[in-house]
């Protein structure tokens, strides 16, 4: 299990030690203009097993979270017939931290504020691990995906354009 210097727990980490799960904990320096492709190939990481987490909401009103790689983009009716929505739509920026307590380019699926009904892109079964944020820019997680259903229950769902 990784540890990670005092000042750099996040609630994602905080969550992953506390629960006993193998993890690595990576940290680096990251531009703001970044995409998540650059910081994968700058990692070393292949982009295709780095996912970014993403935030909408159902017509219902229901908050969804989303893995997709960093390279794909989200299909909207494709993750809407996942969640069993009409439609889904991405939320604005400044509604992600006052929701997630995590800032754009730094939200993880893990240590929300709250639990949101969430998928990962099928793709991710192809991997033994995978990356996503670990709660702030600069900061990744890189575990194996049945081990992040342990706190995270997600659904697999082919979900990118």
């Amino acid at each position: 299990m990784a540890k990670a210097a005092r000042d750099h727990k996040t609630n994602a980490l905080r969550e992953l030690d506390a629960a006993g799960i193998a993890h690595e904990a990576l940290f680096f320096e990251a531009e703001a203009t970044m995409t998540g492709v650059e910081i994968a190939r700058a990692q070393g990481e292949d982009p295709d097993a780095v996912f970014k987490t993403l935030v909408t909401q159902g017509k219902s009103g229901e908050h969804y979270v989303f893995l997709v790689p960093v390279a794909s983009e989200l299909d909207l009716k494709k993750a809407a017939a996942a969640a069993g929505e009409k439609a889904v739509a991405m939320i604005k920026a400044r509604e992600l931290l006052p929701l997630t307590g995590y800032v754009h380019g730094g939200c993880s699926p893990l240590g929300m504020k709250k639990p949101f009904v969430t998928f990962i892109d099928e793709t991710a079964q192809l991997f033994d691990e995978i990356y996503f944020s670990g709660g702030k820019i600069g900061c990744q997680i890189r575990m194996n995906p049945d081990d992040l259903a342990r706190l995270v229950p997600f659904t697999y769902a082919d979900l990118t354009v």
